[in-house]
């Protein structure tokens, strides 16, 4: 099932996310419909909120991009915790699915390791780096209730005002459903 992704402004996407408990829901079909939408929307990762869920999910799928290393890059995460961001920050031109056709720099440390749970209910613990931390960290900050435009410098948030006023409203140009803040 393709879910509309829900557009800034919307307060589910700002909203701490809950916990999942174990049968409190169907994780997998849930992860597949994530999928989905985010495949037909041409995402590299989605996390629950964007979809109007406000719980503990995200699923991530880098095999889009041309690289090696993201081919097989494919997960779902359940309840993570984020347990140490280390490395050198590094600048990286973010988008987002909820912010349609608004990019920034964004600063991130290279390297994490993290808890999660997956679509089985396994407990993992694993370290990622590069691009892939990258994916990871901006999916965790969506059900932490934040976004990537809250990383940017002021002046860049300035500059980008007029286009989240407009998102805001429900004005923007996309080829995937949306739902417009309420």
């Amino acid at each position: 099932m393709i879910y509309p992704i829900f557009l800034y402004g919307d307060p589910v996407l700002r909203k701490k996310c809950d916990m999942i408990y174990r049968d409190e829901l169907d994780v997998k079909t849930l992860a597949n419909d994530m999928f989905e939408t985010m495949m037909k929307a041409d995402g590299i990762g989605l996390a629950a909120p964007q979809i109007g869920i406000s719980k503990q999910i995200f699923v991530v799928d880098g095999s889009s991009l041309e690289d090696e290393e993201m081919a097989s890059f494919k997960k779902v995460f359940i309840n993570p915790i984020l347990n140490h961001e280390q490395g050198e920050l590094w600048e990286f031109e973010e988008g987002c699915l909820s912010i349609p056709n608004v990019r920034g720099g964004v600063n991130r440390k290279s390297t994490i390791e993290i808890t999660f749970y997956d679509e089985n209910w396994i407990k993992r613990t694993e370290t990622f780096k590069g691009m892939q931390a990258r994916i990871i960290q901006h999916e965790y900050d969506h059900i932490q209730g934040r976004l990537f435009v809250d990383y940017l410098s002021s002046l860049k948030r300035k500059l980008i005002k007029n286009k989240l006023s407009e998102i805001n409203k429900g004005n923007t140009d996309v080829s995937y459903e949306v739902k417009r803040p309420s």
